[in-house]
């Protein structure tokens, strides 16, 4: 308890109230002969394409394209595929859990044919699925998720909303500028509501920090409708798939937002244990609320070594305002 006494008091010199810039939409129009947030089926195979050039980072992993809710009405279940095109009509088979694959028709590519969804396609949220065989439940192999970033950016998967990404160009359609860049932020999405996940190659380990997790902690209510993250917030994160120092074989370790405390987790004093109480001794700090009346605060504290990102506290409210986990950790940082 004394520890946690001594961080609040550091913590209550450096937090500063964090304020999220609201960011409006442009408004463009788009032309277009069919519904523009339908997928291309040529984009796809590209996407299939590039999966089997890049198959080194993943070489046992098999591809499959996979569908997530976007809005919260949206009901995967009973959804059927089509890819249409002038003269032809493929059905295509959705498994149980969203998941599917494509065959290739050179009739279809050459009429440029649309993948259909039986619902709105504006309700969906589309990403690529590469996953490596052996891969413990509950992680994520690193090499893996690069492969899904240059499949989903070559398949045109960033997001359904056209007038939101029409204006951005060519930015999108590199998997290399994407995949390769820091500021590439391409989202990937976990099983379950994410309270932290850690890097772990070898013996060297980092968790991912704040900035990573829901989607950067940037979202507004005006600009959450525009991402695909719209109601998987909490699921949101970006990987590390930049940075080459951490390997392929580099594994994702994830703690669920419901799993009980952990070995890394902070005791939290009585003083501090529900929001009113924590602000009171803090002061202001960076939250992320969820639909489920989940919230994520994040106060910051000077890094060990000058030049370095600060470092983090960042606790776990219910919706009852009770403080769950607590944890204080280091940012992630390269050798």
């Amino acid at each position: 308890m004394d520890k946690l006494i001594i961080i609040a008091a550091a913590l209550m010199a450096a937090a500063l109230p964090a304020t999220a810039a609201a960011q409006s939409a442009p408004s463009v129009t788009v032309a277009a002969t069919r519904d523009p947030v339908d997928k291309s089926y040529r984009k796809m195979l590209a996407g299939m394409d590039i999966f089997e050039r890049n198959h080194a980072l993943a070489p046992q992993a098999t591809l499959r394209f996979q569908l997530l809710p976007r809005l919260p009405s949206t009901q995967l279940d009973g959804i059927t595929l089509r890819v249409a095109g002038d003269s032809v009509s493929l059905p295509v088979t959705v498994a149980p859990d969203h998941t599917f694959t494509l065959e290739r028709n050179q009739q279809a590519a050459q009429e440029d044919a649309a993948l259909i969804a039986s619902r709105k396609t504006s309700t969906l949220t589309w990403r690529a699925q590469v996953r490596s065989p052996n891969v413990p439940e509950g992680m994520r192999r690193l090499g893996d998720l690069r492969l899904e970033c240059m499949v989903g950016v070559a398949a045109g998967l960033l997001s359904n909303n056209a007038q939101m990404f029409a204006w951005l160009g060519e930015l999108f359609t590199s998997p290399e500028r994407v995949c390769n860049n820091a500021d590439g932020n391409y989202l990937f999405f976990a099983e379950r509501p994410v309270y932290a996940i850690t890097l772990r190659d070898g013996e060297r380990r980092a968790p991912l920090p704040f900035n990573a997790l829901y989607a950067g902690g940037t979202q507004t209510p005006s600009t959450l409708p525009f991402c695909d993250c719209q109601v998987l917030l909490d699921r949101s994160y970006y990987a590390p798939i930049w940075d080459r120092s951490w390997s392929d074989d580099t594994l994702l370790s994830f703690e669920d937002m419901d799993s009980p405390p952990g070995p890394d987790d902070t005791a939290i004093a009585a003083g501090y244990h529900r929001t009113g109480l924590m602000q009171k001794r803090l002061g202001p700090a960076k939250v992320v609320s969820f639909d489920s009346g989940y919230q994520m605060w994040r106060y910051t504290y000077p890094a060990r070594r000058s030049g370095d990102p600060p470092a983090e506290f960042t606790i776990l409210f219910g919706p009852d305002g009770a403080a769950r986990k607590a944890r204080l950790q280091e940012p992630v940082t390269t050798p």
